[in-house]
């Protein structure tokens, strides 16, 4: 299957936002500061509501890496493939 440059660049472009949203949003996650996070906000306690949103990112991560990865390789497909008029 080929990509256009137009797709591998969205591609590319999704998976870097993706890394980017979902990074700072775990670090906003583990600075919580208004107790939804941890029950005492000394980290020693994670709630229900920790590790849910923890797999919500981790797995956004991981497709974010492999959707941009997918982008990358077909840019690169596009650059190699010798032009047809």
């Amino acid at each position: 299957m080929k990509l256009s440059r137009r797709a591998s660049w969205f591609l590319t472009a999704f998976g870097v936002w993706s890394i980017i949203i979902w990074t700072t949003f775990v670090k906003n996650l583990w600075k919580d500061s208004g107790g939804q996070a941890f029950t005492n906000g000394d980290h020693s306690q994670p709630t229900a509501f920790f590790w849910v949103h923890l797999l919500l990112a981790i797995t956004s991560f991981v497709l974010g890496i492999a959707v941009g990865t997918l982008g990358l390789r077909g840019l690169r497909a596009t650059r190699k493939a010798p032009a047809t008029d």
